[in-house]
């Protein structure tokens, strides 16, 4: 049963974890009243009053004439001590060049806040400072305790400009309250000049009290224009904003972490009314009141223009680049003419909105809700839809698919072409984008690795089919691949796995690159090996001695054989020798693959171990194998049937070795023994 809580007084009560759906609140005082993680969806707050009640009003209003009154305390004893600190000279006229160069820095750096910010307002104080520090430098004969006094100085003006922070502070809190701005400054005012007045009863100086005294008035003015500019929502300032807020709003009104899906606050006063971690998903918040002094958090309210769209719905000719709109609520809102590129405005509402020559390029509208929307004119380049996408009813006689005209030309694409679309047919044209998947690869596509992951999510999604529906190349290295889907296929869960295991692919295929680029390392350094020994600059002598014994294979399946291989290498000079042996395990092999393995085998062992300083020449390589490998009939048989029975060119395909091409050499040297 729906609950129904029109009108009534709620001020203090607690619905905190309550199921409220679709209760009604029209008109009722929350003021005070707890939501805190309470489900809301589709509830009415139109025309509720919320924030705080009278004793944390009183409580807040007290505190801020306890802030104002520190402000001014502290200000006032920052201009004490700073004029103390320049009085150093007895004549009159040192003392007045002094004062007037420090009341100068007070007023630059005021002004300089109010225009910039802070830090600009310290700088360009210091730089005022800094003729008052020369002169005082020269009066006092060089006191270097002068230059330790410039810069505590400089700490007593940060001081003075804490004081006016704080004074904006507490004006802010008051103006929250109290809405009327006059009244605000007026107690400001009051509260400053009573602080100063207690000060300066203690200072018998009359030049110095008229500097200390006109010092706590500009702070006083600018604390209060700080204030009002922070209230109107400057940027400068926005953070002193944000903190009154937050001590205005702890005991007002709060939906923290509360579910407001649908829910609708046209028309509510919300000051004071905290929304973290609330769910705000088309929620509407039309001509609502005092949003601006609502505590946001992170919602889509934390963004000033964002926050005033939701209020006025008016966007029109307006820019919303890249902007957070993710479930707004913009029923009936005016966009004509508004740059939307890059938004999100996931599962966001334009029911009835006007987007004519609306620029939607690049938004993110996956569960936007099109019905009845007005589109003519807009551009959809490369805009985000799906299944969830509703395009019901949407009047619309023609789009541009291209931002910008192609080169050259003013084609941007337009839909239809000619004439205007026929009722429907917009929802018809961009029926094949509502189902599909678009993968979007932005530095190019790696096939192998591309058809590894398409294969393993076709698999993983057994009962789905995924077919490729078109590849377009966007420029820059950026790749669109669209996959069809079925209506009701989960392409989050798709989309996921392609990109996992896409990633998962590419990863392997650079893992055997690298596998692939130390084997290649590998097989040169051994076949420098064997350069550096056949190539040598004097003749070498090469004796290969081969022994073959044959196993007895009467009683025995074991048909291998073998070969032991012998190498002398001397050098006529007496130079670089060297010996080689190994054996060798030949088996007949019944597939080429064996074979080439084989013949590879072999000739590593050939070329175990040779001196290092033997230049390379092919035809050494050769004859070093040719004379190894006729010593022994059988293997010179076993290397030629290999050959025959494989192909020489298959050899070269399964066995990608250099060694192999020394075989095919010698090979070719037996059957034409001439050449």
């Amino acid at each position: 049963m729906v609950k129904n809580y029109s009108g009534l007084n709620l001020r203090g009560k607690s619905f905190q974890g309550q199921d409220l759906t679709n209760a009604n609140f029209n008109g009722s005082d929350i003021r005070g009243a707890n939501f805190t993680k309470a489900i809301l969806k589709g509830a009415n707050f139109s025309e509720t009053t919320s924030g705080l009640q009278l004793l944390p009003i009183v409580c807040t209003i007290a505190l801020s004439l306890l802030i104002i009154a520190l402000g001014s305390i502290i200000t006032g004893i920052g201009a004490i001590v700073l004029v103390g600190l320049w009085d150093l000279e007895k004549d009159l006229k040192i003392k007045i060049t002094t004062y007037i160069v420090i009341l100068i820095s007070l007023l630059a750096f005021a002004i300089i806040t109010v225009a910039k910010n802070f830090l600009h307002g310290l700088f360009v104080a210091i730089l005022v400072l800094t003729p008052s520090l020369f002169l005082s430098f020269i009066v006092s004969k060089a006191n270097t305790t002068i230059i330790g006094q410039f810069f505590f100085g400089i700490a007593i003006l940060c001081l003075i400009g804490i004081g006016w922070i704080i004074i904006a502070l507490a004006n802010i809190m008051m103006i929250n309250i109290i809405s009327y701005l006059p009244i605000v400054i007026f107690i400001g005012l009051i509260i400053n000049l009573i602080s100063a007045g207690s000060l300066l009863i203690k200072v018998p100086n009359i030049t110095k009290s008229t500097l200390i005294g006109l010092t706590i008035v500009i702070v006083s003015i600018l604390g209060n224009n700080i204030g009002w500019q922070a209230s109107k929502g400057s940027e400068k300032f926005s953070w002193i904003k944000k903190v009154a807020i937050s001590i205005n709003s702890i005991y007002g009104t709060t939906f923290f972490s509360a579910d407001l899906t649908d829910a609708d606050f046209t028309g509510a006063t919300l000051k004071n009314t905290d929304f973290r971690k609330a769910n705000l998903t088309r929620t509407r918040f039309y001509e609502v009141k005092k949003l601006d002094f609502a505590r946001p958090g992170n919602t889509i309210l934390s963004n000033p223009t964002v926050l005033n769209l939701l209020i006025t719905l008016n966007g029109r000719n307006k820019s919303y680049i890249g902007a957070n709109l993710k479930g707004a609520n913009l029923i009936g809102a005016d966009l004509k003419e508004a740059n939307l590129k890059n938004a999100d405005i996931i599962e966001a509402t334009f029911q009835g909105a006007v987007l004519e020559w609306a620029n939607l390029t690049l938004t993110q509208a996956v569960g936007t809700n099109f019905t009845k929307a007005q589109m003519t004119g807009a551009c959809v380049e490369a805009w985000n839809i799906e299944s969830t996408t509703i395009l019901d009813h949407v009047d619309c006689r023609f789009v541009y698919l291209l931002e910008y005209p192609k080169p050259g030309t003013d084609d941007r694409e337009r839909r239809p072409s000619s004439g205007e679309f026929q009722p429907g047919e917009f929802t018809k044209l961009f029926e094949e984008v509502l189902n599909t998947v678009d993968l979007i690869f932005q530095n190019g596509i790696d096939w192998q690795a591309f058809v590894t992951a398409f294969k393993k999510v076709q698999v993983e999604n057994g009962d789905t089919e995924l077919v490729i529906q078109s590849i377009k190349n966007k420029g820059d290295g950026v790749v669109v691949v669209k996959v069809a889907v079925p209506e009701n296929a989960n392409k989050e869960k798709i989309h996921s796995h392609f990109t996992q295991n896409y990633q998962l692919a590419l990863a392997e295929i650079e893992k055997y690159k690298e596998l692939l680029q130390a084997s290649n390392n590998q097989n040169a350094n051994l076949w420098l090996t064997i350069n550096k020994l056949v190539e040598a600059e004097k003749s070498i002598n090469v004796q290969v001695e081969n022994k073959v014994d044959n196993k007895n294979m009467t009683n025995s399946n074991d048909s291998s054989r073998n070969v032991e291989v012998e190498m002398n290498i001397q050098k006529v000079d007496g130079g670089v020798a060297g010996k080689v042996m190994g054996d060798l395990v030949i088996t007949p092999k019944q597939n080429l693959a064996d074979s080439a393995s084989e013949i590879q085998q072999l000739l590593q062992i050939l070329n175990q171990s040779y001196p290092p300083d033997i230049p390379t020449d092919t035809q050494a390589e050769i004859e070093v194998a040719v004379k190894g490998i006729n010593k022994n009939p059988q293997l010179k048989e076993r290397v030629i049937g290999a050959l025959k029975a494989g192909g020489i060119e298959a050899i070269k395909e399964l066995a990608d070795n250099i060694y192999v091409n020394v075989l095919i050499a010698a090979y070719d040297g037996w059957k034409n023994p001439q050449s």
